[in-house]
């Protein structure tokens, strides 16, 4: 399941309160930026992350987060009612101050894209007009059961999903964006890796013969598979192809964006054989 909940502070320790309507929202991360106009929450944003860059209005707000950590005094002095965290993701002990301040934090890890539902209808429950969601969940749902039905049956192909390039990583077991992959019946050759995100070498990759590579825009050579001409499968018929990067690594509504690239690509090399 999705881990959300929502924890406020006192000197009785955590407890639970009614959700009242927020007015002033802080979101440190992209995903939960993008997460939160979805379930109607556009109005109240105050302040986001870096790299909160969709919708488009989120460009223009004042930015409190990056990868490096939070502007913890600045957040505070912006008074929000509501603050979106990526848990795994923003710095717990940063986060456990803004709590023992009395602050409403909202955590988000996704596990599944069942999860990036749930996620907006527990936003909903902040925003003035939580039936703004609905029309976003309908869809959503409707959407990925559709394309669910339509891969459900279809064969497997062998992949190597790169990450980055120098060192080289992947994604293995149910890690973000696993799930994606699986839906179109993809079958990740690093899938069984004891570590959740692997660094491995050309070699490896090779030997497990992958009809398909995906890379990331973080890679910076997508390009660097020609010298193993005769070798490699997804080299030979062509099928290395660059996903758009923040369909697929944010769990958001777009993610079913990222599906229906990474299905169609996966169909082409069905095609192929």
């Amino acid at each position: 399941m999705f881990s959300l909940f929502c924890l406020v502070y006192s000197s009785a320790g955590f407890a639970t309160q009614k959700i009242q309507p927020a007015q002033r929202v802080i979101s440190l991360a992209p995903h939960t930026t993008e997460l939160a106009y979805a379930a109607g929450l556009g109005p109240a944003m105050i302040a986001v992350s870096d790299y909160s860059d969709y919708p488009e209005q989120a460009k223009n707000l004042e930015k409190v987060a990056n990868y490096h950590g939070i502007k913890l005094e600045r957040i505070i002095a912006l008074k929000p009612d509501l603050i979106l965290a990526w848990e795994g993701g923003n710095s717990p002990r940063e986060l456990k101050k803004l709590e023992q301040l009395g602050m409403t934090v909202f955590y988000s890890k996704p596990t599944t894209l069942d999860d990036i539902a749930i996620a907006i209808e527990e936003l909903s429950q902040w925003a003035t007009d939580p039936s703004y969601a609905q029309k976003t969940l309908t869809n959503y749902r409707a959407d990925l059961e559709q394309l669910r039905s339509q891969y459900a049956h279809k064969r497997k192909v062998p992949f190597f999903y790169q990450l980055s390039t120098k060192p080289m990583i992947s994604v293995a077991g149910s890690s973000w964006p696993s799930q994606v992959f699986t839906l179109c019946q993809g079958e990740n050759i690093f899938q069984n890796s004891p570590s959740p995100y692997p660094q491995v070498s050309e070699e490896q990759v090779v030997v497990r013969q992958p009809e398909v590579i995906f890379t990331s825009e973080h890679a910076v050579d997508n390009n660097n598979w020609h010298h193993w001409k005769d070798k490699l499968p997804a080299q030979d018929k062509q099928q290395i192809w660059s996903l758009h990067s923040d369909w697929l690594n944010r769990p958001t509504p777009r993610t079913l964006n990222a599906v229906k690239q990474v299905c169609q690509y996966l169909d082409t090399a069905r095609k192929a054989m």
